[in-house]
């Protein structure tokens, strides 16, 4: 056996089943496409389901990839085991209906024991019970020792997931040992001591269970392999941890040098050290595939993930903001397999910075609460911590349940677990509540999602809003029809359509579809899962059949307008990238008749400058009146003649590249104006922030920009007349008035202050003593921040020794101010965490300095409540 690195072993692969007939295919990415069942590609097989259940055609019968997964179900197991990781690759390769079990079966024989040279006596097999036929061929077809096979049960050797394609499969294992094992139950005994591990899973789908549970045969049967990169590459070579192989070793080493801490010096911080390899490794990849942190989907993994890696950074002493130079060493080893590494190292760093600063303020945050819990505890003399609070923490402020354990066995105090552990499952209970009960594809369960392969469907609108087509397929949500009748809605397919699909980003078309005795609404028109086009109508009148000829007429008027707002997103990207710079790239985008939202990367809200220039861009080359052409060539040709793709999309070997004169060129499927000019006007509404690294343009074009400006235009003739002035005074005007209402507010403050201030003598008379520290807490009638600080400063003179908390609604807020002198402070009181549980209950939130605190509110009712929390948090907080 040949020692053998990870990128070179993903090589080996792919060029040995090129050699036997596959198409070798890049990654898909993690995102999956038109796959509801799945949050992020977890197998190898995941992006292929379509081409499976032959809702989709293959690119060729025989394929081979090695696809990035990530899983997270064990996420608590990693660091601390050998094999378990969120981000691996996974070896596949796949029949559709070509060969079967006679062709993988020594093919993989062959791989091993001769391509990668594995002694042949450190090799088992494992077969499905009753898989006669494997066993067969395993003994006449290679040189296996019969005696090395063993035939398990369907846990072990059955590959189903609830309905859809299953069948049985056959594994191939090595062994740590001596390669001497006799019978299966020494077998079995092995392989749950890790001493005989599994490397590679051939999966013969050659059923197709039904929701009666019954096993039907499939007339095209499919091969599914999986054979993980990582665990193959512990075994050529020679160690028992993921995290020793060469590539994650390098990261890991990476990691070490950071945190100046050696590897197995110490067992707690090497768990640390592969959490951080592991975590930033799927960080980079998910960045990379277009994912951002959020705080659900796939953006909660992603941040989960990252500031997982940040909290062991802090565990390990590393002060710093470290994690970009992590990602420096993951994109070093993995750009050789993945080159987009490369392309988007920047600005995959810049979304990690971002979030890892974030993370810092929060655990922080975490922290202080975590405090305020220990001192509630020690008051209660208490030892254990709800496991509530301890979720809350975890889920809110991302501690770990080990930091937290760890600060309170410090005072010797520890952690409900059996709450916590209830939390997480009500949890879990509640997210898959919401993901709801899926199919094989996680489509929806209706006919037109379950379309023949075979079966074509064609674009052909383009050119012409008018086309003529023969009706292929009806159905309504639960089955297909022969026909539809009047006020009937349903799905109606034809060979050829002028009807634009929602894709892209772009609406999909409406329109009437019409023929003999009848006519059709079409509501929307879309793609199911295998890409064919289907068109969501309502019968107006007559009856619709199958194999009817029809005539299919596009709204024009609804046409045009999204035409002019999908055009303009294409100009508002180059506008964007000439103002802000080259990192800026689309992230997503909405193009429908009213209006466009385009989202893309840049990590600061743009100036009003730089929105004014952008859209100036935009109108000058909207002026400019050029040509929009569209081009169809390779997508090779189409990147080096300059055309922007949108990162993660797969594109067929032929693509339309739409270019808007010299300014614009970008691959792109949908509809435009000819000409830049016809688009008329353009103006941004919104810029905001929709994610770290991600901002947000809304804009209106053609006339309802024009509507835009006249209800503008409406809103200064009814300024101009309430204020009685010309549109040129306004201003003038307004700040006139307002420097009025200023001086007359002042005078009101002042006067409500002086009738107070008669009253400071009740106020202070009110004042209780607890532990040793003088409070006082009051509500005052009607005065703003300014006027009750400078209120509770003379109060705080006059008591000698305590704390001051004041409180008074006006104009339907509360204002909250809290001041201490130096003795209260020096015997625990601190304002800030006194203002901050206050403006809690009052609907609000503010905090201090332990001298001062201020804070606001939006419930004026809740003010006396407030304030008699005062008294309890001073005998909290006094030592």
């Amino acid at each position: 056996m040949k020692y053998m690195g990870a990128n070179e072993l993903r090589d080996a692969y792919l060029k040995f089943f090129e050699s036997k007939g596959h198409l070798v295919m890049p990654s898909f990415s993690l995102v999956p496409k038109n796959d509801k069942s799945l949050l992020l590609i977890n197998a190898g097989m995941a992006p292929l389901k379509p081409y499976f259940t032959g809702v989709e055609e293959p690119p060729r019968k025989r394929v081979a990839t090695c696809q990035k997964c990530i899983r997270t179900g064990d996420i608590e197991n990693v660091g601390k085991t050998s094999r378990h990781g969120t981000f691996f690759e996974m070896l596949g390769n796949f029949s559709f209906g070509d060969y079967f079990k006679n062709e993988i079966i020594p093919w993989a024989w062959e791989f091993i024991t001769e391509t990668l040279s594995i002694p042949k006596d450190k090799l088992y097999v494992t077969i499905y019970l009753e898989d006669d036929e494997a066993f067969d061929i395993w003994t006449s077809k290679t040189d296996v020792d019969p005696s090395r096979i063993f035939r398990l049960g369907k846990d072990d050797n059955f590959w189903e997931i609830g309905v859809g394609p299953c069948g049985p499969c056959t594994e191939i294992h090595f062994d740590r040992g001596d390669g001497k094992i006799a019978s299966v139950e020494e077998f079995v005994k092995a392989a749950d001591e890790d001493r005989v591990v599994e490397f590679w899973n051939l999966v013969f789908t050659q059923f197709d269970k039904d929701e009666n549970g019954n096993y039907n045969r499939l007339a095209n049967p499919n091969i599914d392999t999986g054979m993980g990169l990582e665990r193959i590459t512990t075994i050529m070579q020679g160690v028992d941890n993921i995290f020793e192989i060469d590539t994650v070793k390098n990261i890991l080493g990476t990691v070490s040098k950071i945190a100046n801490v050696e590897y197995k010096s110490d067992d707690s911080k090497d768990v640390s050290l592969r959490i951080i390899t592991d975590h930033v490794k799927g960080v980079t990849m998910l960045i990379c595939d277009g994912v951002q942190p959020s705080n659900e989907g796939r953006g909660y993994v992603l941040r989960r993930l990252l500031r997982r890696a940040a909290r062991h950074g802090r565990l390990l002493g590393i002060k710093e903001l470290f994690l970009t130079k992590v990602v420096d060493s993951v994109v070093e080893n993995y750009s050789s397999g993945y080159p987009e590494l490369l392309e988007k190292a920047q600005y995959i760093k810049k979304v990690v910075l971002l979030e890892e600063e974030r993370f810092n303020e929060t655990i922080d945050s975490g922290m202080d609460i975590l405090k305020g819990y220990i001192n509630e505890l020690e008051v209660a003399k208490g030892e254990v911590l709800s496991g509530e609070k301890v979720f809350k923490l975890y889920d809110t402020y991302g501690f770990p349940l080990e930091l937290t354990e760890e600060i309170l066995e410090e005072k010797g105090m520890k952690v409900d677990l059996e709450g916590f552990n209830k939390e997480m499952k009500e949890q879990r209970e509640r997210a898959r509540a919401a993901r709801g009960t899926t199919s094989y594809m996680g489509s929806d369960e209706i006919p037109v999602n379950k379309i023949e392969a075979t079966l074509s469907t064609s674009f052909d609108g383009y050119g012409t809003i008018k086309h003529h087509g023969t009706v292929l397929l009806l159905s309504d949500t639960t089955e297909f029809k022969e026909e539809l009748s009047e006020g009937e809605e349903g799905f109606l397919v034809v060979d050829s359509t002028p009807f634009y699909a929602e894709m892209g980003g772009q609406v999909g078309d409406t329109g009437i579809i019409t023929g003999e005795g009848f006519k059709a609404e079409v509501l929307d028109c879309k793609k199911n899962p295998g890409g064919k086009i289907y068109h969501v109508i309502k019968v107006s009148y007559g009856t619709v059949k199958v194999n009817d000829t029809v005539s299919l007429e596009v709204d024009n008027i609804r046409r045009n307008s999204i035409c002019k707002n999908h055009t303009a997103t294409h100009m508002l990207h180059e506008a964007l990238r000439e103002v802000l710079g080259e990192h800026v790239n689309q992230s997503g985008s909405y193009v429908d008749s009213e209006r466009l939202r385009f989202d893309f990367t840049h990590f600061s809200a743009l100036s009003a400058e730089e929105l004014d220039k952008v859209e100036t861009i935009v109108n000058e080359k909207i002026m400019e009146a050029y040509s929009v052409c569209t081009d169809v060539m390779t997508i090779d040709q189409a990147k080096n003649s300059g055309a922007m793709a949108l990162f993660d999309d797969k594109y067929s070997d032929e693509v339309r590249v739409v270019s808007i004169g010299d300014f614009s060129k970008e691959l792109c499927g949908g509809t435009h104006v000819s000409n830049s000019g016809q688009i008329g006007l353009f103006k941004v509404v919104s810029e905001t922030g929709v994610a770290a690294g991600i901002r947000r343009i809304e804009a209106l074009t053609g006339f309802n920009a024009i509507k835009y400006f006249e209800s503008k235009s409406e809103i200064i003739r009814e300024v101009t007349s309430t204020l009685k002035c010309n549109e040129k005074d306004i201003l003038r005007k307004l700040h006139s008035q307002t420097a009025d209402l200023k001086e007359k507010e002042k005078e009101i403050q002042e006067l409500k202050l002086k009738m107070v201030q008669g009253s400071e003598d009740d106020i202070l008379a009110s004042a209780k003593e607890i532990k040793g520290v003088k409070v006082v807490a009051s509500t005052v009638e009607g005065l703003d921040g300014n006027s009750l600080r400078d209120l509770a400063d003379k109060i705080r003179n006059k008591v000698g020794s305590g704390v001051v908390v004041l409180g008074s609604a006006a104009d339907g807020k509360v204002n909250l101010v809290a001041m201490a002198t130096r003795d209260a402070i020096e015997k625990g009181i601190h304002c800030g965490k006194i203002i901050k549980e206050v403006a809690t209950i009052a609907g609000g939130g503010g905090g201090g300095r332990p001298d001062m605190a201020q804070a606001g509110g939006k419930n004026p009712e809740k003010l006396n409540e407030a304030l008699a929390k005062v008294n309890e948090l001073v005998e909290l907080l006094v030592k």
